[in-house]
């Protein structure tokens, strides 16, 4: 099986280690990866600060990119909920303003395609044990888009409960925003901060070693005020974890 890795832009610029660890995991699977090098931002913060028109050159690029593929994967919930919940929005809105069925129709063909990590790992290769070993105790904070966009229920949690050596421990309040929110977090800093601080007392509550995700928007922010308390709780994405093994382990920096 070929896929197309859809890195994120977030990722690209501070997270490689996750899309590495995307790769190492999904080839570990058997699973043959491509980068397509056309990908860049799929436009989420350009269409949530209400620049509607001006993302629509994201939708053209994003879908040419990944042109062909039968699945496109990528370690981020809220990329995908632009791609799959978004894009269909915007090519119907540019339909109804006369402007043609390019934009629909680029949409109807990519959105179905697009897989955050933990579904394709569990509904398209139908894996719930990925060889993993991670000997941490881990809590594990569902982001917005995962719970109410995409639905992705217990799906991270079966694979975090799979692997070797984890104790995975319940996050109180885990379906509360962390606060961040994309640009919520710049026009709202106070109450954006506030909220982290309330997602963070109860992490270091659970007396997990790791605070993991499956977004690391979601992540950075959480890590922000982490580093800025000098906690000793790391934060780290769920590929990074399901990607170590006792040959290949993952290392604290």
């Amino acid at each position: 099986m070929r896929v197309a890795l859809f890195a994120t832009c977030v990722n690209d610029a501070l997270f490689p280690a996750t899309a590495i660890a995307t790769v190492r995991l999904l080839e570990r699977l058997g699973v043959a990866v491509d980068f397509p090098a056309g990908q860049t931002c799929c436009g989420q913060p350009m269409y949530n600060t209400g620049y509607r028109r001006a993302c629509e050159p994201s939708v053209r690029r994003t879908a040419t990119a990944f042109a062909g593929y039968d699945h496109v994967v990528t370690p981020s919930g809220s990329c995908v909920a632009m791609v799959r919940d978004n894009y269909p929005r915007i090519g119907a809105r540019a339909a109804d303003e006369g402007r043609g069925t390019e934009l629909a129709d680029l949409a109807a063909d990519l959105a179905p395609r697009v897989y955050e990590l933990t579904e394709f790992l569990t509904d398209v290769l139908g894996v719930e044990d990925v060889g993993a070993h991670f000997p941490y105790s881990v809590a594990y904070h569902p982001s917005c888009h995962g719970l109410r966009l995409l639905g992705l229920g217990e799906r991270p949690r079966r694979l975090l409960r799979a692997v070797r050596g984890l104790d995975l421990v319940e996050l109180p309040g885990a379906e509360e925003c962390c606060g961040f929110g994309g640009t919520f977090a710049v026009k709202n800093a106070a109450v954006s901060a506030a909220m982290a601080a309330d997602k963070i007392a109860d992490a270091l509550g659970t007396g997990a070693h790791v605070l993991c995700g499956a977004d690391n928007s979601c992540l950075l922010h959480l890590d922000g005020t982490l580093r800025r308390r000098g906690e000793a709780l790391r934060t780290l994405h769920l590929a990074e974890i399901l990607a170590s093994t006792e040959e290949h382990p993952w290392r604290p920096a």
